[in-house]
């Protein structure tokens, strides 16, 4: 497995663990009480993206090890 097909493996791997991890621990802003004109109650008030980023980062690392390994 070459350079280029390492990094795209690690791009999707870190992409679909994304989202999976985006709708967990969202609060909305229904939950919160605090519904912004305009907007949905579903729409998430608290999304911890930064969070949700490094964590996605640090799964999709060790998957990748795994799976360049078997690939290998």
């Amino acid at each position: 497995m070459g350079i280029t097909s390492g990094l795209v493996l690690f791009a999707v791997i870190w992409s679909m663990v994304f989202l999976i991890a985006l709708p967990i621990r969202v609060q909305t802003q229904g939950d919160a009480g605090k519904i912004i004109p305009g907007t949905h109650s579903g729409a998430p008030e608290q999304h911890h993206l930064k969070r949700k980023a490094l964590w996605t980062t640090a799964i999709a690392i060790v998957l990748w090890i795994v799976i360049a390994g078997i690939i290998l």
